[in-house]
């Protein structure tokens, strides 16, 4: 039951706001700890906690997502716990490593061509991004 999913430029843009407002703070954080700039293990942790936990305590917000009014829930339309975000985090990024960041790129076209709007880390978590707020 899938409705009113967040299309490719919201995502994006959600996205690109979490960059900006959360993993440029985080880096320069983790510079400052470790003076690594390169693959860094803390910067790395932290933002696959933010991504994995932040979700799953903020009914499927990020804090991007929340600006562009977006988030992420569960097909059935129930919220994400933390399972469902490990899936959808660590296990498809797993995926997109293994392919050479070609399955990041058709999750794009996923995202801008179908009519869900689900991509493969979508898929992987059943999981959908709506512009549904969540119901008290």
């Amino acid at each position: 039951m899938i409705q009113h999913p967040g299309g490719f430029w919201r995502r994006l843009l959600g996205n690109l706001l979490d960059a900006i407002i959360i993993g440029i703070p985080i880096g320069i954080l983790g510079y400052i700890l470790t003076g690594d700039t390169e693959g860094n293990v803390f910067t790395n942790l932290l933002n696959f906690l933010y991504y994995l936990i932040l979700p799953v305590a903020w009914l499927g917000y990020t804090v991007g997502k929340r600006i562009v009014g977006v988030r992420i829930v569960k097909v059935g339309g129930g919220n994400v716990g933390i399972g469902v975000m490990f899936l959808r985090t660590f296990v498809s990024g797993l995926v997109y490593v293994v392919t050479l960041g070609i399955a990041l790129i058709v999750s794009a076209f996923m995202v801008g061509l179908r009519e869900d709007k689900r991509a493969i880390h979508d898929l992987i978590a059943g999981t959908y991004v709506t512009t549904d707020r969540p119901q008290p």
